[in-house]
């Protein structure tokens, strides 16, 4: 069975994904102010700016890995998106306990 060239750049843009997906969501607000004013209801709102951002941060994820990806090779693309992924993980948690005072 012949498989895709891009196959193998799945888990890497699937982790810068995850790893921009916060940084890439919080400049939407103009979306969301623009869905607030509008017409449609609230959880077709939320919809469409879910699906927006996370859209968004899949297509930057795919460009990051590719770009990582002829920089470095696929498997450090993948290994630095991980990376990042655990980092942003980490660093939300800690602010969270830092900002309940734990």
């Amino acid at each position: 069975m012949l498989v895709p060239h891009w196959i193998p750049l799945l888990p890497g843009t699937a982790f810068w994904a995850l790893a921009l997906y916060l940084p890439l969501s919080l400049p939407l607000a103009r979306l969301e102010a623009a869905l607030a004013s509008g017409s449609l209801p609230q959880p077709v709102q939320q919809l469409v700016l879910v699906t927006g951002s996370l859209l968004l941060a899949l297509a930057v994820g795919g460009l990051v890995n590719l770009a990582v990806s002829w920089a470095l090779g696929p498997g450090w693309a993948s290994s630095l998106g991980l990376i990042a992924a655990g980092w942003g993980a980490f660093t939300a948690l800690a602010s969270q306990a830092r900002d309940n005072g734990e």
